[in-house]
């Protein structure tokens, strides 16, 4: 039986173009996640017209990861909902998934002009992995490969889609929105955006062999810039991890890409820590 994971984050989701629309305290949240469980449905079913019998697990993928309505989704489709959780974003994720779909990602911080972009939180204002920068789209695309598991589709905005054309240039994109700054783009149709991201679904599981998995051998030398020097504090108490030039920088060497993400997954819960 084939196995999809649909990992849903919300900033590239269409129509959505600031945090009072991503954010759970805020007052356009409900319709944010409204379109973000549609986007995710329609993914759904994109899956299963390529695949009937498809497992397909849906990892909510946003901030508390508690932002589908559960009540709302396809029911063909099971749930992995809540935090902390083994692999974050890609909760869910193991040696027997077939295809890994990324939908409504964001590009990373620095990387603009897009919407919303910024690397798991906006303590970390860079990742890199063998002196290159990866942010979220690189990093879950990494660790799928690092299971030998392909992300064979991406939607966000043009921004997003590009950085995954430039690590994977195999796998299919959706750009459901043309990002004109951090708050600001040229959006499709959420109607639209759900018919083209079903099809995209449908031909990216379909012609799945086609699209490598992302490959980051190891040792992995990683850097990471913080936000505050406090956030270095905190980070170098964990074994492994040191300061690096500039301040704001710590560094630590991964036996693999799976121990280097589980680490910056870490890192980056530590940097929201305040001083008391």
């Amino acid at each position: 039986m084939t196995k999809v994971l649909i990992s849903v984050d919300m900033e590239g989701v269409s129509g959505i173009v600031h945090p009072a629309e991503t954010l759970p305290d805020r007052h356009d949240y409900e319709r944010g996640r409204a379109l973000m469980t549609a986007e995710a449905n329609a993914v759904i079913a994109g899956v299963l017209d390529a695949e009937p019998s498809a497992a397909v697990r849906v990892a909510d993928a946003h901030g508390p990861f508690r932002n589908l309505l559960p009540e709302e989704l396809d029911r063909r489709a099971r749930l992995v909902r809540g935090r902390p959780r083994p692999l974050g974003m890609l909760g869910g994720l193991d040696e027997d998934t077939d295809a890994v779909l990324l939908i409504g990602y964001h590009a990373r911080a620095g990387g603009g002009p897009a919407v919303l972009a910024h690397t798991m939180n906006d303590a970390i204002l860079d990742v890199r992995v063998a002196g290159r920068s990866l942010g979220e789209i690189g990093l879950n695309a990494a660790m799928a490969g690092h299971l030998g598991v392909p992300v064979v589709l991406l939607s966000g905005d043009d921004a997003a889609c590009a950085e995954l054309g430039a690590l994977v240039p195999s796998a299919f994109t959706v750009a459901v929105k043309e990002a004109l700054g951090q708050g600001a783009a040229v959006t499709t149709h959420p109607a639209e955006a759900r018919e083209r991201l079903r099809r995209a679904a449908a031909d990216a599981v379909g012609q799945r062999a086609r699209v490598e998995p992302l490959a980051v051998a190891g040792p992995c030398d990683v850097e990471v810039d913080l936000n505050g020097p406090y956030m270095v504090d905190l980070a170098t108490l964990v074994p492994g991890v040191s300061r690096a030039a500039g301040g704001r920088t710590v560094a630590f060497t991964a036996a693999d890409f799976s121990e280097a993400y589980r680490l910056v997954l870490l890192l980056a819960q530590l940097a929201t820590i305040r001083p008391g």
